[in-house]
């Protein structure tokens, strides 16, 4: 029997996307969120879907819409501050949990505190089910599967190419941004996670023939890549979306580092965030994104240095993205389960064949 999913944030952007993607995909999702109105144009507008009425600032509302079983996706963000409610909804009920965060500090949080409580319900998380951090993960995975037994250290890269004028992210995602940019980021060195500011490392990687600098930061793969391959001593994670100015962004790395021992820094930000982002489109510009190409580079290395294996996937632009594989995922648990409770990554989740084979519906595929 299928199992009951539920979209929460449905009346949002990614949502709306999201919602969209699991109806082509002939699932019928619960549409949730605060706004009534919004949500039955919607559920219209999508073939006549149910809905259901929650508040992530109301947490009550959130645990009465899951039940045992049931797969929740959650597309609310920013989700440092708003994406306790539904996680902990999932644990209690122990559901199948996803969502489309791509916030570090909220990534390690599911993994490191909310996983543990969620093996001892029997929930499954699968946190930054997007474009943060899926495509990352899956050619890790392959590059290692490659590589073999002498992988010591993995480099991830994602880059954008292509992407015309006008505005390229969605009003949700700057807030996001803007939400972290006071915490501590993280890396896996030498075996183990460490606190590392964002930007902290910087290189360049070859994204066609162009060589696109890319600065460090925390994400999923940290997390994932040393359960696959348990002897990594070395995971970085590089964000190229900044081009030129990637630079800046990793000379100002100890200064954000600085900002996180101020009091009061985190508030200061948040309260200048809201002012610059609410001059700012709910949705990216679609003359923006229409060209936009996404690239995920993952290069393995052994001990010595030298390059083992070399993965490079691309795919449209990041949205598209996003919303097929919360679709494909959700679509994929709420038929067959999952592989695992606690924390867990796409890999183990669904094993890296079927993972490879979803990624592919999305547009993600090897270059």
């Amino acid at each position: 029997m299928t199992s009951r999913i539920v979209l929460l944030g449905a009346t949002g952007y990614t949502g709306g996307r999201t919602a969209e993607a699991m109806v082509a995909r002939g699932l019928s999702p619960v549409l949730a969120g605060r706004n009534q109105a919004r949500l039955g144009e919607l559920a219209q507008r999508l073939g006549g879907l149910d809905t259901a009425a929650a508040d992530v600032t109301d947490a009550g509302s959130v645990v009465a819409l899951v039940d045992r079983g049931d797969v929740l996706v959650s597309t609310v963000g920013p989700f440092q501050t708003l994406g306790g409610s539904a996680i902990t909804a999932a644990i209690d009920a122990g559901a199948i949990y996803l969502d489309s965060t791509g916030e570090p500090p909220f990534v390690r949080r599911v993994f490191e505190q909310h996983g543990p409580a969620a093996e001892r319900t029997g929930a499954a998380l699968l946190t930054a089910f997007g474009n943060d951090y899926v495509p990352g993960v899956l050619a890790g995975a392959l590059a290692l599967r490659e590589a073999g037994a002498g992988a010591a250290r993995v480099d991830i890269g994602y880059f954008i190419t292509g992407a015309g004028k006008g505005q390229v992210f969605s009003r949700g995602t700057l807030q996001s941004l803007l939400g972290v940019a006071t915490e501590p980021g993280y890396a896996w060195r030498d075996g183990e996670l460490r606190v590392e500011p964002a930007g902290a490392r910087l290189r360049t990687f070859d994204v066609d023939g162009v060589p696109q600098p890319g600065v460090t930061i925390g994400a999923s793969e940290q997390f994932a890549l040393p359960r696959l391959a348990p002897g990594l001593q070395v995971v970085d994670v590089y964000l190229g979306w900044f081009g030129p100015a990637s630079h800046a962004v990793h000379a100002g790395s100890r200064v954000t580092s600085l900002l996180t021992k101020l009091p009061g820094a985190a508030r200061a930000v948040e309260v200048l965030g809201g002012i610059a982002t609410s001059r700012v489109a709910d949705a990216p510009s679609p003359e923006a994104i229409a060209s936009a190409t996404s690239h995920f580079l993952a290069e393995v290395f052994d001990a010595d240095g030298t390059l083992l294996a070399r993965t490079h996937l691309t795919s449209p632009e990041a949205y598209a993205i996003t919303a097929d594989l919360l679709a494909w995922g959700a679509g994929r648990a709420a038929e067959h389960g999952v592989n695992g409770t606690g924390a867990l990554d796409a890999v183990t989740a669904f094993g890296l064949d079927e993972l490879a084979a979803g990624a592919a519906e999305a547009g993600i595929v090897p270059r």
